[in-house]
């Protein structure tokens, strides 16, 4: 018997999945990025700037869905270990721009192995994970169209 209430039920939730989903996956990081020294954001902060090699801030938090509020204290905390420089555009003194530094380059060579390591603990297949991958971009291109 339905209620008024059933839109309510956990089950019935799309986003429910996915936050619980989204913290089990990020909870699996814990041992590798601990070694490195590294929380998640920090760790994914480090990937955007290792895979495009100087971007800017404003880039840098549109990649990662970050606001500047959250981006700003993990861009400090990645330069105070020397991770990271922070300088102003030649071209545009408004533009903010961040590389890695020699030791956040040798940090990338010490978190190579960890995407192989976390994908060993979800059961996906290959083909799995990649639609997975696909559909969650989606949701997130959806969203941020309308944010």
């Amino acid at each position: 018997m339905s209620s008024e209430y059933d839109n309510l039920k956990l089950e019935h939730q799309l986003c429910f999945p996915l936050y619980a989903a989204s913290r089990e996956v990020i909870k699996q990081y814990g041992p590798y990025l601990k070694a490195l020294n590294l929380t998640y954001t920090q760790y994914i902060t480090m990937m955007a700037v290792w895979e495009e090699g100087v971007i800017s801030v404003k880039e840098l938090g549109n990649k990662l869905f970050l606001d500047s509020g959250t981006l700003s204290p993990v861009l400090k905390s990645l330069e105070s270990k020397n991770y990271i420089r922070r300088f102003r555009s030649s071209e545009d003194e408004r533009v903010l721009l961040v590389e890695a530094t020699p030791e956040g380059e040798t940090l990338r060579k010490q978190a190579a192995h960890v995407p192989e390591q976390v994908a060993s603990c979800i059961d996906l297949e290959e083909e799995e994970a990649a639609q997975l991958y696909g559909l969650l971009y989606k949701v997130l291109s959806g969203l941020s169209q309308k944010g």
